[in-house]
């Protein structure tokens, strides 16, 4: 974690790091070797190609969220975020 010193009291105090940029691009690199592994089907080229998308979606919505002009727009792209990277459980 990084640390900032606080001016007036000359202690460390901890700014948690998120890193979120680098996640995403992570996370979307990892569906990409994890797709490479499923044997083919019709089934799997076309969920494969769909996961693909959110994946690398997420990471590119979290970049805008971050270049966002308002507040507003910024938790709306979030959310976009929240749901590209949302698994449905089946039942």
């Amino acid at each position: 974690m990084s640390q900032i010193k606080n001016s007036s009291l000359g202690m460390p105090r901890h700014k948690p790091v998120y890193d979120l940029e680098e996640r995403t691009f992570i996370f979307a690199k990892d569906v990409r070797l994890f797709v490479k592994t499923l044997k083919y089907s019709i089934a799997n080229e076309e969920d494969s190609r769909q996961v693909i998308k959110s994946s690398g979606s997420v990471g590119a919505n979290y970049r805008e969220a971050n270049e966002a002009l308002s507040k507003k727009d910024f938790v709306m792209r979030i959310k976009i975020c929240k749901k590209e990277s949302h698994i449905e459980k089946t039942k």
